[in-house]
């Protein structure tokens, strides 16, 4: 515990900038010892993966848990969300691309600069993010990471091997669709672990301009995602 205890703080850390100033990291480190200490009850040696990667995503599903019990996030905010995602999704389809600004404040009824704080309100309310992509439900219904899918590398079994591969295919082809800045704040993001404020100084705008990107990012991702489900 004391050893990996540092990743709790780091996850805790990057989760907590986004998310509302009523939101005290101290109440999210305590969500995410948690899931460190579930990590470290259930990690499986003979796995061909690194503890710190498996931990890290316990830590995160047992905060992201905590944070859904509580429900803090209004429901005209998870409305919107969803509204967004659906009018983005149409408009893709009818312009073969993904659509601009003022093309979704238009469709949305709303001007440009509702849009954009409209996506800084989902922003501050979206514990979970690209995250939740990567996620599937077990037999009892419980949402557990791909990570904890993946089986012993002797014994792999294949159903979960082309599940784990199709939904990393489809993740980074519609990764590789976003428009270029959007990509690269997920780039930046997701992989190369900087801060939004970071992020901010590599483009040269603001923190609340570079959330606004991760959240139209996010959501056109999960937009795509759910339209393929549909057609499958």
């Amino acid at each position: 515990m004391v050893a990996y205890s540092p990743l709790v703080k780091y996850v805790a850390g990057r989760m907590a900038s986004g998310l509302p100033a009523h939101v005290e990291e101290a109440d999210l480190i305590s969500y995410g010892l948690v899931g460190l200490i579930s990590a470290i009850e259930r990690f499986d040696l003979a796995r061909d993966i690194k503890f710190e990667t498996y931990a890290i995503t316990r830590i995160k599903g047992a905060i992201i848990d905590e944070l859904r019990s509580i429900d803090w996030v209004p429901r005209s905010v998870r409305a919107r969300a969803r509204e967004i995602e659906r009018i983005n999704s149409k408009l893709e389809h009818e312009l073969q691309r993904a659509p601009t600004d003022e093309e979704m404040a238009s469709a949305l009824g709303i001007s440009v600069g509702e849009f954009q704080d409209t996506l800084l309100q989902i922003s501050n309310s979206s514990v979970a993010a690209l995250d939740e992509l990567w996620t599937v439900s077990d037999a009892s219904g419980d949402q557990v990471s791909l990570l904890d899918t993946l089986q012993d590398p002797g014994a792999p079994d294949p159903a979960y091997i082309l599940d784990a591969t199709e939904l990393k295919d489809r993740i980074a082809d519609s990764i590789a669709r976003l428009p270029e800045r959007e990509k690269l704040v997920i780039a930046l993001y997701y992989y190369e672990n900087l801060t939004l404020r970071e992020i901010g100084e590599v483009l040269g705008v603001t923190e609340s301009r570079v959330s606004q990107l991760h959240t139209k990012a996010v959501l056109r991702l999960r937009s795509r995602l759910q339209n393929d489900i549909v057609h499958d």
